[in-house]
């Protein structure tokens, strides 16, 4: 059960009012319920967690470091999607993969090149 958020008095579910002070019990306003594409963009919405890390991921995988991570996130999201199908984020978890692919080849031949430098 919640509690009043002027006295602390514990509110009923299906309370409009606290029943001790009477204050207005605020009720959390539900998410929209929307096939919007547009909307699903905006808000992560039905989106699997994993393709939300990935496409962050590969923005920084420009980095190096964060690379091979968006490589993995991506991965694991389309496995995720594939599981749950309600979920999406598929766009952002091929992203993630092909960042994170890119970028760690880079830093793999940069490094190498490094280190054949280094050698003469």
């Amino acid at each position: 059960m919640p509690f009043c958020t002027k006295c602390g008095a514990e509110v009923s579910d299906k309370a409009d009012t606290c029943g001790k002070c009477g204050v207005p019990c605020a009720l959390p306003l539900p998410l929209p319920q929307s096939d919007d594409a547009a909307l699903r963009i905006l808000l992560p919405v039905d989106r699997s967690g994993w393709a939300i890390a990935s496409g962050y991921l590969a923005l920084f995988s420009v980095l190096f470091v964060f690379a091979p991570f968006a490589l993995a996130t991506g991965i694991l999201a389309l496995k995720d999607i594939r599981r749950h199908p309600e979920k999406h984020g598929r766009g952002r978890a091929w992203f993630g993969i092909v960042m994170g692919a890119l970028f760690s080849v880079l830093g793999l031949l940069m490094l190498l090149v490094k280190i054949i430098v280094k050698t003469f």
